[in-house]
């Protein structure tokens, strides 16, 4: 993982257990993705003021995930949010699913691709964004 300076922390909720007594395999990309909006909020670009500012889309085009060790009710999970690449037009985000004895229970990635907000159009990622994404 290239940039894991940002943390988020989730508690596991009982409505996402399935018949098995573990998390369901989806609820992994919802939790993923509740780090990213926050991570996103940190770095200056909120979702909402980007989505409202109507310049250009951040929509996902690959999603994969590998699960180590199931989660349970109730435990307490640290997402640690990584950078891994940004290119010209999309960037790759990495999530590492940590319990409180610093073992890897999960890893989530997602690509995120820069569109036109109008023409719905691939473009460049924007040079706020990169520097942000970039942590320069």
């Amino acid at each position: 993982m290239a940039r894991a300076d940002y943390k988020y922390q989730i508690t596991i909720p009982f409505q996402d257990i399935d018949a098995a007594g573990i998390v369901f395999f989806a609820h992994m990309f919802r939790y993923a993705h509740e780090a990213y909006e926050h991570f996103m909020s940190e770095i200056g670009h909120a979702l909402a003021s980007v989505i409202s500012e109507g310049k250009y889309l951040l929509p996902l085009v690959h999603t994969e995930a590998d699960y180590k060790q199931p989660l349970r009710h109730n435990e307490t999970i640290t997402i640690e949010l990584g950078v891994k690449k940004v290119g010209g037009s999309s960037f790759t985000l990495q999530y590492r699913f940590v319990d409180d004895a610093g073992e890897i229970r999960a890893e989530v990635e997602t690509i995120h691709v820069t569109l036109d907000a109008a023409t719905k159009k691939k473009i460049s990622i924007p040079d706020e964004l990169r520097t942000a994404l970039s942590g320069d």
